[in-house]
């Protein structure tokens, strides 16, 4: 125990890390992206769990609980990092890596998911490693679910399948972690949430019983492929046949979905297509039971962006996104949050990190927005946190009223001012709060590793990295997405019972989405058609005397791992999801003479459509050609057994172009679709009649 005479007043206990100074900020472990690799060049071993009491002491928990090691770092070396307090303040979880290599070993080293007890100024403290976790995987950002299951990130594959690891990001092509997952350590019983193929990070339950997490969407076509087609074959970029590990290696780079990314000219040429680029990490919520899946209270680009272009050039109705010009609510522009936290004195309120993607370590200002549930997205807005003069990470609000957060007064990008063998970060990662006074006098420690074919050297002061306030907090009530009318309704007509019908969709691992009318859209999306119409049918939104779109398809796309990096003779290790036509074999729609993986727009504008659960999907609606009308920018998971409703495909927030609410309609589409899943049922075998 060490005693400091800090004068912080925090209330009560602040668990928190320390790590050794990493400079390179490219999927490392203060990195807004790939931060959740093993290996030591990615996350030096030296550091500690800590608890730091009210009057100021410090305890080093990994070391009085056995684990970690001085000097030189070898087989019991550790690092830590993501605690995560349980609803009754006395026990965490954390993930802790273990293990450093001698020189010119190249072992691989995974995080794992472990809880420590003892918490108290004299106890002893105890760890022990989750049972039944995803061995051989790196499984980070760890919490408590409301009902004691486990709820974490990895990067196992979606389907477990070793020869997809890892999945690659849609961005870089680096390693990432595939999702959320949900644990029952004592049975074993693991579901993966959601499928996310750039990567989700920093989840946890707030106080209305969403899961709240940063999600990085970058639903655009292959960079590194076009520049291979542009450039030559610098990236050895490729298509595997299918996701299976026998796949073919096709010399081939084909992609339907979305359109092209603005630097392929050759593509654009003869559309009026502008080119598509999108990249953040927004907030996003879903159920601890996988569903419902959506941004934060439906917040958007329109929101949160300060610019994004329009879909096509050839209609004068569709124009940028330019926030000055928009009347929206929000003043303040922001690019990324993260590192969410809910404040627990404002129920309601969200604290995060707007950053840069590369060079500060995921560090920079400290914003916050009111998203409570009942708050619609179009009354979202920003507001920026002052400090002091450098950059934040990691901000902590604590019930007393308190703002800590990870600060650096540094305001440069970080690199190495020493060398490989020497490592010298610019940043000083250290608690504080906004009025700069320090959590610790600091903590220092010397150490050497091998990274591993040199030997690295450092000693200095410890970063203090991601904290949490120990305390014990009302346990939420785990949320559900109840069946609503205009849907209920439907399926009372058709005589379908709403339980059993899920538990088939459960049984073929399929989903059920509906949407009541996908001729209504969001009032501020003017940057996609917004006058559209439902084929030969009723259902109309039209607001100007332009060009008028009719809707007869909506065409789903599903996110296939077949993406191949390096060239088809030796490929480094993982894939990339690449948009394919939705094929799935368990699938089984009316059919339809229109583009393959579609259905049908009702007249009554609705659509409804069985789609594979837990993986990415996405979709467009076309007009009766199969030309595509308005396209999704994001990748949507559905769980199995989920019948998932969206008033309007493509949102609505508060009104729509024609200042009307969410459609209420019962939606034909899904009364077609009930009636189709019924011819398709076995006949049931005729009782006999007995005579007595």
């Amino acid at each position: 125990m060490r005693a400091l005479l800090l004068a912080v007043a925090i209330g009560n206990p602040i668990l928190f890390v320390t790590q050794v100074p990493v400079p390179g900020d490219f999927t490392t472990i203060g990195s807004t992206f790939g931060n959740h690799s093993g290996q030591v060049d990615s996350v030096p071993r030296g550091g500690d769990l800590w608890i730091r009491y009210p009057d100021g002491t410090l305890k080093n928990l990994t070391r009085a609980a056995g684990y970690g090691m001085q000097g030189q770092q070898g087989a019991q070396a550790i690092a830590v990092r993501e605690p995560s307090v349980h609803w009754s303040g006395t026990k965490a979880l954390f993930s802790m890596v273990i293990g450093a290599p001698d020189q010119y070993e190249w072992n691989d080293y995974f995080w794992q998911i472990y809880e420590i007890t003892g918490l108290g100024p004299s106890d002893t403290p105890s760890i022990r490693k989750i049972p039944n976790q995803p061995p051989d995987y790196n499984n980070v950002s760890p919490f408590y679910g409301t009902d004691d299951r486990i709820l974490f990130t990895s990067d196992r594959p979606r389907n477990g399948a070793r020869h997809l690891y890892p999945q690659l990001d849609e961005y870089e092509e680096a390693p990432t972690v595939t999702g959320l997952w949900s644990l029952n350590p004592e049975t074993g019983d693991l579901r993966m949430l959601n499928h996310s193929p750039s990567g989700v990070f920093t989840p946890f339950v707030d106080s209305f019983g969403r899961v709240v997490f940063t999600r990085w969407d970058h639903l655009q076509r292959d960079q590194q492929a076009d520049s291979d087609a542009l450039d030559g074959n610098t990236y050895g970029t490729f298509d595997y046949a299918d996701e299976s590990a026998s796949a073919a290696r096709l010399d081939q780079r084909v992609e339907v979905f979305p359109e092209p990314r603005g630097e392929r000219i050759d593509l654009l040429a003869g559309t009026n297509l502008e080119g598509l680029s999108i990249n953040h990490f927004f907030p996003w919520e879903i159920n601890e039971d996988g569903t419902s899946e959506e941004t934060l209270n439906h917040v958007g680009r329109h929101e949160l962006h300060d610019y994004f272009n329009r879909s096509i050039n050839d209609d004068d109705a569709i124009e940028e996104f330019i926030d000055d010009n928009s009347g929206r609510m929000n003043p303040n522009a922001i690019v990324n949050f993260f590192q969410i936290e809910e404040d627990p004195a404002q129920p309601g309120r969200y604290i995060g990190i707007d950053a840069p993607e590369f060079e500060t370590h995921a560090s920079g200002e400290i914003v916050a927005m009111r998203a409570e549930p009942s708050r619609a997205a179009d009354e979202i807005s920003v507001e920026r946190i002052a400090g002091q003069p450098g950059q934040y990470r990691d901000p902590l609000p604590l019930a007393n009223g308190t703002l800590l957060a990870v600060h650096t007064s540094e305001t440069r990008e970080d690199e190495n001012e020493g060398t490989r063998a020497n490592p010298k970060s610019r940043y000083a990662f250290r608690v504080k709060t906004l009025n700069g006074e320090l959590l610790t006098s600091g903590l220092t420690t010397s150490v050497t590793y091998w990274d591993p074919d040199v030997l690295v050297t450092w000693a200095g002061e410890l970063w203090e990295l991601q904290p949490v306030e120990v305390r014990a907090r009302p346990r939420p009530v785990s949320r559900r997405t109840p069946l609503e009318e205009p849907e209920a309704k439907i399926f009372r007509e058709e005589n379908v019972d709403p339980d059993m019908f899920r538990n088939d969709l459960k049984s073929r691992n399929l989903a059920l989405v509906v949407s009541r009318d996908v001729t209504a859209r969001d009032r501020a999306d003017k940057q996609q058609p917004f006058n559209l119409r439902a084929a030969g049918g009723d259902a109309a939104h039209v607001t100007s005397s332009g060009k008028v779109y009719a809707l007869r398809y909506m065409q789903f796309f599903q996110a296939d791992q077949i993406r191949g990096i390096g060239g088809t003779q030796q490929p480094r290790d993982g894939r990339r999801v690449l948009a394919r036509t939705m094929h799935d074999p368990a699938v089984k729609n009316p059919p339809n003479t229109g583009p393959a993986g579609s259905v049908v727009v009702a007249r009554d504008g609705s659509v409804a459509a069985f789609v594979p659960a837990n993986r990415a999907m996405t979709w467009q609606t076309t007009d009766p050609t199969g030309t595509p009308v308005v396209r999704e920018r994001y990748w949507l998971t559905f769980q199995a057994g989920e019948v998932r409703v969206c008033a309007a495909c493509h949102g609505v927030n508060t009104r729509d172009q024609l200042g009307s609410g969410h459609p209420q309609n019962s939606p034909e589409a899904l009364r077609a679709l009930l009636k189709f899943w019924k011819s398709e049922q076995p006949a049931q075998p005729k009782r006999r009649s007995v005579r007595k």
